[in-house]
């Protein structure tokens, strides 16, 4: 059967002839599996894709005409499988990387929420560990109040006020960067 015809094979294989397509096989399977390598480069693709072009064949073979339709029939259909299985490739390793990166945005803000929070409990700690006067003044200032307003508030005498809020900030810097420092 080797020495028929592509023609002919392709008809004894409408007929159902598995010897037809086994000796089509044989005989184009090194040429599929050399333009699938070339494509996809790596073997496991290229076989899978050899396996698809020739199962094309055996469900469908097509009907062609000249001595080298079949091989040129099979060159397209095997760079047409090897380009979709590029295609289908890189959809999944862009699908990986929009996953990826969206875990990682998502780390980064639960990773960042997390430092927020434990910056916060820091600050709470130490403001705790203030005078209420202290504690006030930093609160005060904070909240966007100006001298006079924070003056006014506590019933402190404007003129001292830059003096107590610089104590203030000194303690709770100092109570901080203990705190800290035990981490």
């Amino acid at each position: 059967m080797t020495s028929l015809h592509d023609e002919d094979l392709l008809e004894a294989i409408r007929r159902g002839q598995e010897e037809a397509f086994t000796a089509l096989y044989e005989r184009y399977r090194p040429l599929v599996l050399r333009i699938a390598l070339r494509i996809v480069g790596n073997a496991e693709d290229a076989e899978d894709i050899c396996q698809e072009v020739f199962v094309r064949l055996f469900q469908q073979p097509p009907a062609l005409e000249g001595p080298q339709a079949l091989r040129l029939w099979l060159a397209r259909v095997t760079t047409n499988t090897a380009l979709n299985v590029l295609r289908s490739r890189r959809r999944a390793q862009f699908h990986w990387a929009r996953w990826l990166r969206l875990e990682w945005l998502h780390r980064q803000r639960r990773d960042e929420g997390y430092e927020r929070a434990e910056t916060a409990a820091l600050v709470r700690a130490v403001l705790d560990q203030l005078s209420d006067r202290d504690r006030a003044l930093l609160a005060l200032r904070a909240s966007g109040l100006n001298y006079e307003e924070i003056a006014t508030t506590l019933g402190i005498r404007p003129s001292s006020l830059g003096t107590l809020l610089a104590r203030a900030e000194r303690r709770f810097r100092e109570r901080y960067e203990a705190l800290t420092r035990m981490d």
